[in-house]
């Protein structure tokens, strides 16, 4: 019997049962990259999947920020099953993933020792496994059946995890004969799977892998040092409350301790934020405190508790923003895509800045611009400013670790931090939840109080938020003198009463309904944390509102 499969414009008979794997086959030529998965009558899904009705087919590729996620997901089995082959009975190996840098994965290993002979037997490992191009199989099993076969496997992690799930069924992947747990979308087999490149860090190993917008590099890796030790100091909060995953979390919320993790959480933040300021005070001629970092990372309250913290070491702070010497909208200049690019430094009086800092500097008295974002340009309401011999200048801008944007200023004078919300807790020792997913959620929620948009709306923004950060922000972020992790622990169990009744308005038509599921999947693994026990000066409140400071 046959069935007939529509692909953009072009029809094509098939016989019942045919593997979307052979329909991508025959239409790869039509694509720049290799496909990936496919969409089935508007609905995701994997190549295994088989066809046995007319349906309409999109493909995705590696090109595609879906498509990559695959990939990579896929790379990271891959990777924990060569591992674990590696061991042996008597010496079993693990792999766990702890969190991505810059284009790559950082893990450790039990068992053994990750030296160069290690890695190198990884990497064979994986290669035979990509040249025999191994399947990787989906099984769907009873959540009763899953929880106790993790617990055999001493995947307690997941053990944890599943038995807070109220899904009747979890998907087990098989590679090779390997079985794990994956969150979400995985390859067909190993073939696409050979774009990597490992390296030995810091005790671990580093799996390099290619991005969305550069699926076929694998960028070299970089040692950003600063990022990684922070990224580490975040993983021994967590560790502190015994929060390695999250089903730890869900754990803590069902024995009733979620206040004390509130507490405990917000308590190690603030102590950093005084460890900072005291780092300001011990250092001699500072007038301008410089704070950068992505979206959502909460860098408004963050400069308000650092000014509360230096004005307890006798500093009279003042803050301002850099966004009030945006030059008039109408001369903003336009992005490679044609829009209105403003995270560029050239949508800054840079001229402006450099000569009312200079003057700051030489204590003579400026007045203050504010950029009225209604008309788009900038205005003077006769607020003045000079800084005495205790006074300090925190100024945020997301330009503000590219010295571009004081030039005129001694570095002496400068201290500069960069501000990002460093997830600490993943899924569970394999599944990591990525730091922009939770900026996201983060902004999905703030954009709605204070702005009223959709999540669609922000959803549709983000990838142009992501090019900004890409472009002006990271490379500048291990430039820092100091480097601040606004994430907390319990975060995303408090986001989720926010955001996911936002994220189920998106609708199945809408281009960004994708995105919006896939979050509302994440946010299904965590058991929520209502705001009582938010203290009003959490960064958090930023997000939620309620908050003390004026932002």
């Amino acid at each position: 019997m046959k069935i007939t499969i529509t692909v953009g414009n072009t029809h094509e008979e098939y016989d019942t049962g045919t593997v979307l794997l052979k329909v991508a086959e025959d239409f790869q030529t039509d694509y720049r990259y290799p496909i990936v998965l496919g969409k089935v009558d508007g609905k995701l899904t994997e190549l295994f999947r088989t066809l046995n009705a007319d349906a309409e087919v999109e493909f995705l590729t590696t090109g595609d920020k879906i498509g990559n996620q695959t990939i990579i997901r896929s790379m990271n089995m891959l990777f924990v099953a060569a591992c674990s082959r590696a061991g042996t009975e008597d010496k079993p190996v693990r792999a766990i993933l702890h969190f991505s840098i810059r284009s790559g994965l950082f893990y450790t290993v039990e068992g053994c020792e990750a030296d160069d002979a290690f890695v190198e037997k990884v990497e064979c490992i994986m290669r035979d496994m990509i040249a025999r191009k191994c399947r990787i199989t989906k099984t769907s099993v009873p959540t009763n059946k899953a929880v106790e076969k993790f617990a055999a496997m001493n995947m307690h992690d997941k053990e944890k995890l599943f038995r807070t799930r109220l899904h009747s069924s979890v998907n087990i992947y098989d590679l090779d004969g390997y079985e794990d747990y994956n969150y979400g979308y995985m390859t067909y087999d190993t073939s696409l799977l050979g774009n990597f490149t490992l390296h030995r860090y810091q005790g671990g190993v580093v799996m390099m892998i290619p991005s969305a917008s550069h699926p076929d590099t694998v960028h070299e890796f970089i040692e950003d040092e600063k990022i990684f030790v922070t990224q580490l100091m975040g993983e021994k909060w967590a560790e502190k409350q015994r929060i390695d995953c999250v089903g730890d979390l869900n754990e803590h919320v069902i024995n009733g301790n979620s206040r004390q993790v509130v507490l405990i959480s917000e308590a190690l933040q603030e102590g950093r934020i005084a460890q900072i300021a005291a780092k300001i005070r011990h250092r001699d001629g500072v007038k301008f405190v410089m704070i950068a970092g992505p979206s959502s990372s909460g860098k408004t309250t963050f400069s308000q508790r650092l000014c509360t913290q230096l004005s307890a070491l006798g500093f009279i702070p003042h803050c301002i923003g850099v966004d009030n010497y945006f030059i008039p909208r109408a001369l903003v200049p336009y992005d490679e895509y044609g829009q209105k690019d403003y995270e560029s430094l050239r949508a800054v009086d840079v001229e402006a800045f450099n000569t009312d800092m200079t003057r700051l500097l030489n204590e003579q008295e400026i007045e203050l611009p504010t950029y009225d974002f209604i008309t788009g340009n900038r205005v003077y309401n006769g607020e003045k400013l000079s800084l005495g011999k205790e006074e300090i200048l925190v100024i945020e801008g997301i330009h503000c670790l590219n010295d571009d944007l004081s030039r005129a200023l001694p570095d002496e004078s400068k201290f500069k931090i960069y501000v990002s919300a460093l997830t600490q807790v993943n899924i569970d020792e394999h599944n990591r939840i990525p730091t922009t997913d939770g900026r996201l959620l983060r902004r999905i929620v703030r954009d709605h109080r204070t702005r009223g948009y959709t999540a669609s709306n922000t959803l549709s923004m983000w990838d142009s938020v992501r090019r900004g950060e890409e472009s002006y922000i990271f490379p500048f972020q291990e430039t820092a003198d100091e480097i601040f992790n606004s994430a907390m622990p319990y975060e995303l169990a408090l986001l989720k009463l926010y955001a996911q009744p936002l994220l189920f308005q998106v609708a199945q038509d809408d281009p960004q309904y994708y995105e919006a599921h896939r979050l509302l999947k994440f946010l299904d693994y965590f058991i929520p944390i209502p705001p009582d026990d938010v203290p009003k000066n959490s960064i958090l409140r930023e997000f939620i509102g309620g908050g003390c400071f004026h932002l």
